[in-house]
């Protein structure tokens, strides 16, 4: 099986067993990673603009309104007039997101040791410096 030794293979590969793991992990909490994902930023943040979430999160900006537009929903953020520029909604958790995302980074964590349970914590060290690099380079 040739394509075992593909890093691209091996690469989506890994990515989707820990996107499923969390989605698991996170189910209990109505969240999907990408969900995850924004209200974790918005929590450590205080609050973001949709772009800024785009940029930070490698997505389309219209990925973010969805995303948004489902969390806002659930009443885990709310948008708000920017202080510094009125024509710019800031997205921010609600008491409800923060505590979900706390919950939620909790459950992430988990899946995340799980899937990695595998490596040695320098082989993890070494996965998250040469996935670092990688991901920052191609920017």
């Amino acid at each position: 099986m040739p394509f075992v030794d593909n890093i691209g293979f091996l690469m989506s590969r890994a990515s989707g067993q820990l996107v499923r793991a969390t989605n698991a992990a996170l189910g209990s909490e109505g969240l999907r990673v990408r969900q995850y994902s924004v209200l974790s930023v918005v929590c450590e943040s205080g609050g973001s603009s949709q772009r800024e979430l785009a940029a930070v999160l490698g997505l389309d900006p219209s990925q973010v309104v969805a995303l948004v537009d489902d969390l806002d929903a659930a009443g885990l953020v709310e948008r708000r007039p920017s202080p510094a520029d009125r024509r710019t909604k800031v997205v921010v958790p609600t008491e409800a997101g923060i505590a979900a995302g706390e919950r939620a980074a909790g459950r992430a964590a988990k899946a995340l040791e799980e899937t990695l349970a595998p490596l040695t914590d320098e082989e993890r060290a070494t996965l998250r410096t040469l996935l670092a690099r990688v991901t920052f380079a191609t920017r």
